[in-house]
């Protein structure tokens, strides 16, 4: 983290667009990242997601560049460290607390790198600045809270603390229909049909764990020690996810059981024989 001489100047509240006014001076070449306003949430850290909102403007050329507060756009929702955003957003937000204004100065080496980017009008020696509000802060190892509701014994039981949660697939064949229960009730808004959403997942095969007090995981979110991020009834994730997450509220849990039509069909996958009936423990944790 630096500072430098000469910086944008910036106005407005977090929360809203900023307003970005560049200095005459040249770029010095370095990457900045300025504390703007300090928030009182979590630090973000090395495999915490965050949600966060920016503004962008060129600095040579003074153009505003696409930003999240528009109204048809969404806040950007990325796991820290991993690469997954430009350099400029991923290490401005290490370290920033929920809540918090960054001013950003990214070289072309921590924006968009030395082709640029021509479908944004940004050249390959560009320098562009963001304002990054750090609006919300997911732990590693985030769960949604509340109490758990019970279901009937024809189903599988989930436990879920700061662990794997653990699933029993009861002594019994599986439902031939997706089925999809709400263990937990959550106090968000409903997830709309192509949001990115952040959930912590625990996957299961029905078969080969009936019976079993804990049944072997085929995958888990927790065992990755952070949660995923997905875009939500776009046929980018199994067909059951999409029918049964959209609409669900943000801080539920959510029992799946999904059979072969929406879920992996006939073809076998690591760990999940064809036609598979799966089970899944989901905690919704935020959507934006």
């Amino acid at each position: 983290m630096h500072s430098d001489a000469v910086l944008p100047a910036v106005s407005g509240t977090v929360g809203h667009e900023a307003a970005i006014t560049i200095p005459k001076a040249k770029p010095s070449g370095k990457f900045v990242v300025a504390p703007l306003a300090t928030g009182r949430g979590r630090k973000a850290g090395n495999d915490d997601v965050v949600v966060v909102d920016y503004t962008a403007k060129t600095w040579k050329s003074g153009n505003a560049l696409p930003g999240t507060y528009g109204k048809e756009d969404a806040p950007k929702v990325f796991p820290v460290g991993e690469g997954a955003v430009i350099p400029a957003l991923d290490r401005a937000v290490q370290g920033q607390r929920a809540g918090s204004r960054v001013l950003v100065v990214a070289p072309p080496a921590a924006a968009y790198g030395t082709t640029g980017n021509a479908g944004l009008g940004v050249s390959a020696t560009e320098t562009v600045v963001f304002v990054v509000d750090v609006v919300k802060v997911l732990a590693a190892d985030a769960i949604v809270s509340g109490e758990q509701s019970s279901v009937s014994g024809e189903l599988p039981e989930v436990q879920v603390s700061r662990s794997p949660a653990a699933i029993a697939v009861p002594d019994a064949a599986a439902p031939r229909r997706l089925v999809s229960r709400t263990l937990v009730s959550g106090p968000g808004p409903k997830v709309k049909t192509g949001q990115t959403v952040v959930l912590q997942y625990s996957g299961a095969v029905w078969e080969g764990n009936r019976g079993k007090d804990r049944a072997a995981l085929f995958d888990s979110s927790w065992a990755q020690h952070h949660p995923i991020t997905v875009v939500i009834g776009r046929g980018n994730v199994l067909k059951g996810w999409d029918r049964a997450l959209v609409g669900a509220k943000v801080g539920s849990r959510v029992l799946l059981v999904v059979p072969p039509g929406p879920g992996f069909g006939a073809q076998a996958r690591k760990g999940i024989p064809g036609r598979s009936t799966l089970v899944f423990a989901v905690d919704i944790l935020a959507a934006a």
